[in-house]
């Protein structure tokens, strides 16, 4: 496995290994998806999921009593057809769909975007080049991946599109995007009602996550006695921090495989 950073006494962090502080028996754990389980691509739909995540996930599930869930920006749909044919519990589009056991069915906390709002943000950066537009009807994502100059004049317009629109929106940065979503919701209220469910509650909740998508979720953990991994960000907050997602599959790997043979 490859070996997280090296833990400093300055952030309180043990100096146990990580995968000894992370039972499966004992814990409840929360993934994010696109930096975390799996590599960032170019575009949200050129990613690949590891077969070998596929099986890991399975048994880290079934090991824990189905006290696993991921936490993504992404639709509960959209994670489904990723992880296919796993169907997990899940939280989708930053807390505003939830999926609270992977029997139940989608509830959508959130409701749509008005149109106006939609069709807005796609106009008001058609002249910015390399933005994708991601339409995810409760929230709208604007990747610059394909133009990370634009930053900066990208968040200057948005901003200022959130400020005029009120009507409860937010403005989410994330790693080379921004999301316009309703204030409502986040990663943490997700966490919260996950963890009100039987299968998680009274478990040591656990949340890996690479982005500032995964921050309100990363104060939730520290709320509830919780484990924060950070992954690739050396952060205050972070019990532990893993280079990147590679080495996330690594450590899920050893943990399933430990908690098959107990």
């Amino acid at each position: 496995m490859h070996a997280p950073f090296a833990p400093s006494e300055a952030h309180g962090r043990s100096a146990l290994p990580l995968e000894d502080l992370l039972n499966p028996h004992d814990c409840a754990f929360f993934f994010d998806v696109d930096g975390t389980l799996i590599d960032i691509a170019i575009h949200p739909d050129a990613v690949t999921v590891p077969k070998t995540l596929l099986k890991t996930l399975e048994t880290l599930d079934r090991e824990t009593g189905g006290a696993l869930a991921l936490v993504s920006g992404r639709t509960v749909a959209g994670l489904d057809a990723l992880f296919s044919p796993l169907r997990l519990a899940a939280s989708g589009v930053h807390g505003g769909e939830m999926r609270l056991s992977a029997d139940a069915e989608i509830d959508r906390q959130s409701p749509e975007l008005e149109k106006d709002i939609r069709h807005g943000l796609v106009d008001l950066t058609r002249h910015i080049e390399g933005v994708l537009v991601e339409d995810k009807k409760s929230t709208v994502a604007l990747h610059y991946r394909l133009n990370p100059e634009a930053g900066p004049e990208l968040k200057s317009l948005l901003e200022r599109f959130v400020s005029e629109a009120g009507n409860g929106l937010s403005l989410l940065p994330g790693r080379l995007v921004f999301e316009v979503k309703r204030a409502s919701h986040d990663k943490g209220s997700a966490v919260r009602q996950f963890m009100q469910m039987p299968a998680f509650a009274g478990r040591t909740p656990v949340f890996m996550g690479d982005d500032v998508t995964d921050e309100a979720a990363f104060a939730v953990m520290k709320d509830m006695g919780g484990v924060v991994v950070s992954v690739g960000r050396d952060l205050p907050i972070a019990d532990a921090v893993l280079p990147q997602a590679e080495d996330v599959r690594a450590l899920l790997e050893t943990l399933a495989e430990t908690a098959r043979r107990n």
